[in-house]
């Protein structure tokens, strides 16, 4: 039966729901018979014909008929049932010019293929391969990926492999096995995102959003016997609240390298060339002890400023990026502590015989530096006009 406007004598909002769900229903099921451009007429003109069109009756029935405490809410409910019909109508008239399948998304509802791919058969007719194609906007990389990319292949070129493993990991391969015992005190520092429902499970099983791309050292080590070399890209998570330079969700380049003799004096090298190769050679590398609880020793790389050439200011103005102190923190490294190469001692780590470095850095961070941007959340907002600058 033919969908008929009610006309209402209770304005309630839950009467005003019921009703516009009713409507809605109709909608979707008119939308799925429409098998030809001429059936698409007829819908549209009923639906959205000025003198007598469903959705004039609508506002008739429901608006206008109002009572004047009412009439917020049923203005609000026809103006959204009135762009939910005009969508529809769009959805289809788009299917019939170009010949693909649109759904339309907040109906659930998709054009019949097969109406489809006759009409593309008797109406459109053969497809000429001698014209030319039609052109799609060539899209461009995001600043992170693209910053993520450039600083592992400068890895790349000093012989690593690229590394990837699972974004949800166990505790055993996030935590224990990079020498996070459990109830150690640095566990508290990675603001760990749980999975539910992990109660039941031995603490090592536990599910988790990985704090760092650390656990793919370890699953790297478990396939592969040394000597060996990678850099690790991926998006990890923490339960930060987003701010200008913090997200729940952000990206990571971390690195490993072992062997047998390898010395700090090798990671010191390998960072300060891969420093110079990716912000400029003029820039210097200061190491300055620090704490990390997979390697020993460790310390945290700092720069001099790329920006004002480590003076701590612009002209008359400070720097901000350094805070006017000439060096800008990039990383985190170290020596990889003898007890994480226990945990893969059965693959050919022996401590005593193998030594190896690791560093991580976050690709958001640096991206930030090089493309002058103050707040990380711009990354991940979408909006178009911002990353475009760097199309």
């Amino acid at each position: 039966m033919a969908y008929a406007v009610p006309k209402l004598t209770d304005y309630s909002a839950d009467v005003l729901d019921k009703s516009a769900a009713d409507l809605r229903a109709a909608l979707k099921q008119e939308v799925l018979s429409v098998q030809s451009p001429d059936q698409w007429k007829t819908f549209r003109d009923r639906w959205l014909a000025r003198k007598n069109g469903i959705v004039t009756q609508v506002n008739d029935l429901w608006l206008k008929s109002a009572p004047k405490g009412a009439k917020k809410l049923a203005g609000q409910t026809v103006n959204d049932l009135k762009k939910d019909v005009e969508e529809a109508a769009e959805g289809l008239r788009k299917s019939w010019e170009t010949g693909q399948t649109i759904q339309v998304a907040y109906l659930g509802a998709e054009v019949p293929a097969a109406a489809l791919e006759a009409y593309a058969r008797d109406k459109v007719g053969p497809v000429d391969i001698s014209l030319p194609g039609i052109q799609r906007p060539i899209g461009a990389e995001h600043p992170v990926m693209k910053t993520s990319r450039e600083m592992c292949a400068v890895f790349q070129r000093l012989g690593y492999s690229i590394a990837e493993g699972p974004v949800i990991e166990t505790d055993y391969y996030n935590f224990e096995a990079l020498n996070f015992p459990p109830n150690h005190p640095a566990r508290d520092t990675q603001d760990t995102v749980f999975i539910a429902g992990q109660q039941s499970k031995p603490q090592r099983e536990r599910l988790l959003l990985r704090t760092h791309t650390s656990p793919v050292q370890i699953r790297t080590m478990e396939k592969m016997r040394p000597p060996i070399r990678i850099v690790i890209p991926g998006t990890v998570h923490r339960n930060d609240p987003p701010d200008a330079s913090h997200s729940p969700m952000f990206h990571q380049i971390e690195g490993l390298a072992v062997d047998t003799n390898i010395t700090f004096g090798d990671l010191k090298g390998t960072l300060d060339h891969a420093m110079k190769e990716f912000f400029g050679s003029s820039v210097k590398t200061s190491f300055r002890p620090s704490f990390f609880p997979f390697t020993e020793p460790s310390a945290e790389l700092y720069i001099s400023c790329f920006i004002c050439g480590g003076s701590g200011k612009r002209g008359k103005d400070p720097c901000r990026p350094c805070k006017q102190t000439g060096w800008i923190e990039i990383l985190g490294c170290g020596m990889v502590d003898p007890n994480v190469f226990e945990f893969v001692k059965d693959h050919g780590y022996n401590p005593k015989k193998v030594s190896g470095f690791a560093f991580g850095m976050g690709a958001d961070r640096v991206a930030l530096l090089k493309y002058g941007v103050d707040d990380i959340q711009l990354f991940f907002s979408g909006d178009v006009r911002f990353l475009r600058q760097w199309a």
